[in-house]
């Protein structure tokens, strides 16, 4: 076992070109994701915690079930829309990193709405009568809220993070894992593992494993720094 970690390590310290591309390109696609996510589920999810109209609960329901959409489903549904035959075939985006992006948004996005949702019912149910007082109605009151809940939001936006940077599925379906080009640190380990070229695939579980455990401990030094200046 000491070869592949001692290769892992040299390829870290030396910052291997194909090490770090892939690394980057990994990056850029779940940030990318969890960026278009927030800007869609956060508004989307404050408005279904304080809009009322018929069929709200039905939707609620189908958000909850989609946290635990198959990363494989997404990535289907995606391929059919973005293949030759399918609807958006035209912008000849499969394959590509965008084609992953938006694979990756699907599966962050029900996350994102569930959870602000989840907190902006709670906060409006708190703050409701303080709030139309100050006149601030359900629409005005979401920037309010959303920026009061935002130690809850994070953890829920860092989960989805975790999500889609340890999915394998979908971004495989829809970009191909070609080499130099939507290859990610999740594939490329499944691909280097199944070809025995273990110190590439142990860097990068190293590097994937300390993202998530550096993203982990800020959202936990947000809540506990956020939890002392309240009390």
């Amino acid at each position: 076992m000491d070869g592949p970690f001692a290769t892992a390590f040299s390829l870290i310290a030396s910052g291997d070109a194909a090490l770090m591309q892939i690394i980057g390109l990994s990056l850029r696609v779940t940030l990318s994701a969890v960026l278009l996510a927030c800007l869609i589920g956060l508004p989307l999810g404050a408005a279904l915690a304080l809009a009322r109209f018929p069929g709200r609960g039905a939707v609620i329901v189908m958000f909850n079930a989609l946290m635990g959409l198959p990363p494989v489903v997404a990535g289907l549904v995606v391929y059919l829309a973005l293949s030759r035959s399918g609807p958006l075939g035209s912008l000849a985006l499969l394959f590509t990193p965008t084609a992953m992006i938006i694979a990756q948004t699907l599966l962050i996005l029900p996350i994102v709405v569930s959870l602000t949702r989840s907190v902006v019912e709670d906060l409006w149910a708190e703050y409701r009568e303080q709030l139309l007082s100050l006149g601030a109605g359900r629409l005005r009151a979401v920037p309010t809220l959303l920026w009061d809940g935002r130690v809850s939001l994070l953890t829920g936006v860092l989960a989805g993070f975790g999500r889609a940077s340890a999915e394998v599925g979908a971004v495989l379906i829809v970009g191909g894992n070609i080499a130099g080009h939507t290859r990610t640190m999740t594939t490329a380990i499944t691909l280097e593992t199944n070809r025995g070229n273990l110190g590439l695939a142990v860097a990068l579980g190293i590097i994937l494993l300390t993202l998530t455990l550096t993203l982990n401990a800020a959202a936990w030094g947000a809540g506990e720094w956020a939890k002392r200046r309240l009390g």
